[in-house]
C-alpha cells in the first residue's frame, strides 16, 4: 500500500546519478545548522561571563534564532520553489557563514541577540532547501528513505560534533571561536555543491506573495513572543496586544493561501491526516524536548562542575541513538508500521524525561547516559518517519513548501520549548533564597542566572560564596526537575495523538518491489 496523495503519484524515473554525493553535500549543510544549535549551550556560561546578558537577554540569545527561523521557514520553502532550491541553499550558506562571524565578534548582549537573529534568516534558507532536494534527488521511496534517515543522522552527528568541538575550543580560544567552525564547512558546501547539486524547482511556480510573507512572519513572531513573554513575566495588556496580532495575522494568512492561485503554502496539505499528523508530532516533540536540551549544558558545567569538553562528551549518547535510530527507522516504519514507530518514539523520550523528575544535583552519570541515548533513539526514529510522511504526501513541485512546514514545526516547537519550559527553569530559579550576609550587588547578579551566581560566588569568602552557590544549584536543579515533568507530560500525550492520526499510514514501498 503506498502512502495516500493530494495528487496523482509521480511517475517512476530512473535513479539520477551522483544521486549520493550530492546527499552528502546536502549533509553538510545541516551539519553547519546542528553544530551552530547545539554548540551555543556550551559557550553559554562563558558568553554569560564576557557579555553579562540579563536572565531574559540569555534566554533571547537562546531562543531568537528559532523564532526568525520559525517566522521565515515557509517563506523561504517557497521562493526556494520559485528561484531554486539549490540557488537559495547556496547562497544561504554563504550568508551563514558571514554571519557568524559576526556572533563571533558581538561585544554587547542587544549586538549578540541581533546577531541571532540574522542567522536565524539565513539559516532559514537551508532546512527546506536540502529536503526539497532529496525529494527531487530520491526518485525511490526505499531509497529515499534512506536518504531521509541519513539527512537526520548528520543532523544529529552535528549535535554531537558540536558540543565536542565546542568543548575544545573553548578550553583552548574564547568563546566566539564556536561560531568560526561553520566557516570551513560553509566553504566545502559551496564549492562542491555548485558542481554537485542539481537545480530544481517548480516549473509553474505562480508570483512570489509579499504580503502572505509578512503575515506569516508577523503572525509567527508574535505569537511566540507574546507566549514567550507571558510564560517569564505573567499576562499583561501589552501581551496581549502582541498576542492578538500574531493570531489575527496568522488568521489572515491562512485566509489568503485559500483564494490565491499560487499560495505561499498550500493549506489543503492539512486535509492529508498523515501529514498534519506527521507535523504535529514534530512540534510537540521539540517542545517537550527543548527546554531540556537547553538547560543541560549549563548543568553539566555549572552544577555537576565538569569542563565543556567534558560536557560535549557527556552529551554523546543522545546523538549516537537518534544516528542508529534515524539509519534503522524506514527499515522499521515497513515492517511494523509508521504509527508503531512515531508513537513508540515518542513514548521513549517521555519516558525519560519523566526520569529526570528525579534529578539530583549529584546524579550519576550512568543514569544521566541512559537517559540521553533513550531520548536519541526515540527522538531519530519519531523525527525520520515523520520527515519521511511529509515528504511523501505531497508532489515533489511541492517539495520545499512541505519540508518548511516539518521544518517550521520544528523550529516553532523549540522556541515555544525554550520559551515554557526555559521560563519554568527561570522563574523557580529566580526564587531561590540568598544566604545571610550576600551584598546586594552580588545577589542580583546571582539571582539574573546561575552563570552570574557561579561569578558571583567566586567574589564572596570561601563559606559564604559556596552556600550561595548551593542555593543557586539547589533551585536551578528544581527548575529541570519540574520542566521534565512538564516535557514528560507532553510527549506522552504527543505519543497518544500520534497513534490515532497516523492510524493506516503507511511509507511507499520501492519502485522494483
Amino acid at each position: 500500500m503506498t502512502t495516500p496523495r493530494p495528487g496523482e503519484r509521480e511517475e517512476v524515473q530512473p535513479p539520477r546519478p551522483g544521486r549520493w554525493l550530492a546527499l552528502a553535500v546536502l549533509a553538510l549543510a545541516v551539519l553547519l545548522v546542528a553544530v551552530d544549535a547545539t554548540v551555543l549551550g556550551l559557550a553559554t556560561p562563558f558568553l554569560s561571563e564576557d557579555l553579562q546578558p540579563t536572565g531574559t537577554q540569555l534566554l533571547w540569545i537562546g531562543d531568537v534564532y528559532s523564532f526568525v527561523i520559525a517566522g521565515l521557514l515557509v517563506s523561504m520553502g517557497s521562493l526556494g520553489d520559485r528561484i531554486g532550491r539549490k540557488k537559495l541553499l547556496l547562497t544561504g550558506a554563504v550568508a551563514f557563514g558571514a554571519v557568524s562571524v559576526l556572533n563571533a565578534y558581538a561585544t554587547s548582549p542587544e549586538m549578540m541577540i541581533a546577531a541571532r537573529a540574522l542567522l536565524g534568516v539565513a539559516g532559514a534558507t537551508l532546512m527546506p532547501s536540502t529536503l526539497a532536494l532529496i525529494r527531487n534527488i530520491f526518485h525511490d521511496p526505499r531509497e529515499r528513505s534512506l536518504a531521509i534517515g541519513i539527512w537526520g543522522a548528520m543532523a544529529s552527528a552535528g549535535a554531537a560534533v558540536g558540543p565536542v568541538v565546542g568543548g575544545f575550543l573553548l578550553e583552548k580560544f574564547w568563546w566566539g571561536s564556536v561560531f568560526l567552525i561553520n566557516l570551513p564547512v560553509m566553504a566545502v558546501l559551496v564549492l562542491v555543491g555548485i558542481k554537485l547539486l542539481p537545480e530544481s524547482r517548480d516549473p509553474a511556480p505562480g508570483p512570489w506573495d509579499l504580503l502572505s510573507v509578512v503575515l506569516s512572519m508577523v503572525g509567527i513572531i508574535a505569537v511566540v513572543y507574546a507566549i514567550k513573554e507571558g510564560a517569564t513575566h505573567g499576562p499583561t495588556w501589552q501581551i496581549a496586544l502582541v498576542a492578538a496580532v500574531g493570531a489575527g495575522a496568522l488568521t489572515w494568512f491562512v485566509r489568503r493561501q485559500l483564494t490565491l492561485d499560487s499560495p505561499l503554502l498550500n493549506m489543503r496539505l492539512f486535509h492529508h491526516r498523515g501529514f498534519s499528523g506527521a507535523v504535529m508530532a514534530d512540534l510537540l516533540t521539540v517542545l517537550g524536548l527543548s527546554g531540556m536540551v537547553f538547560f543541560l549544558s549549563q548543568f553539566l558545567q555549572l552544577v555537576q562542575d565538569r569542563s565543556p569538553l567534558e560536557a560535549g562528551l557527556a552529551e554523546l549518547p543522545a546523538a549516537i541513538g537518534a544516528v542508529t535510530a534515524g539509519l534503522l527507522a524506514g527499515q522499521a516504519a515497513r515492517r511494523w508500521s509508521v504509527r508503531s514507530v512515531v508513537a513508540g518514539g515518542l513514548a521513549a523520550i517521555g519516558l525519560a524525561l519523566a526520569v529526570l523528575v528525579g534529578l539530583e544535583t549529584d546524579t550519576s552519570y550512568p543514569v544521566l547516559g541512559t537517559v540521553l541515548l533513550v531520548v536519541g533513539v526515540g527522538a531519530g526514529f519519531s523525527f525520520t518517519v515523520t520527515a519521511d510522511v511529509i515528504l511523501s504526501s505531497v508532489p515533489k513541485e511541492q517539495a520545499g513548501s512541505a519540508s518548511a512546514v516539518s521544518e517550521t514545526a520544528y523550529e516553532l516547537g523549540a522556541a515555544l520549548g525554550i520559551a515554557l519550559l526555559g521560563s519554568i527553569v527561570t522563574g523557580v530559579y529566580r526564587d531561590f533564597a540568598v544566604p545571610a550576609g550576600v551584598p546586594a550587588a552580588q545577589a542580583a547578579a546571582a539571582q539574573e542566572s546561575l552563570g552570574g551566581a557561579v561569578e558571583s560566588a567566586g567574589t564572596l569568602p570561601a563559606d559564604t560564596g559556596g552556600a550561595l552557590l548551593a542555593s543557586a544549584q539547589d533551585a536551578f536543579v528544581e527548575g529541570m526537575r519540574i520542566a521534565s515533568g512538564v516535557g514528560a507530560v507532553v510527549l506522552l500525550v504527543t505519543a497518544v495523538a500520534a497513534w490515532r492520526l497516523l492510524r493506516g499510514q503507511r511509507l511507499e514501498e520501492g519502485y522494483g518491489g
